[in-house]
């Protein structure tokens, strides 16, 4: 049994807050970077064309998924509070 102050309470409220927000972030811009990699491979761009455009599209996508999906998930897991 632990009694936790208000102040304990406030800061952990807040920790978890700023987790949460940075969680979403990480999602968000995966989301985006996986948008740029299929504008890439649909030739939007004048940097790169041919099939060069499509494999660095895709290579983008795929780091944009695993910003979106994964890299939450570890986060998540090292940010968790143990059990008691």
């Amino acid at each position: 049994m632990s009694t936790e102050t208000e102040d304990q309470k406030a800061a952990r409220e807040a920790a978890a807050k700023g987790r949460f927000i940075a969680l979403n972030l990480f999602r968000l811009s995966g989301v985006a970077i996986v948008l740029f990699g299929f504008l890439i491979m649909a030739q939007k761009f004048g940097f790169v064309a041919g099939q060069k455009a499509k494999i660095m599209g895709a290579i983008i996508a795929t780091v944009g998924l695993f910003q979106a999906l994964i890299v939450p998930r570890i986060l998540g897991r090292a940010w968790r509070t143990p059990p008691e």
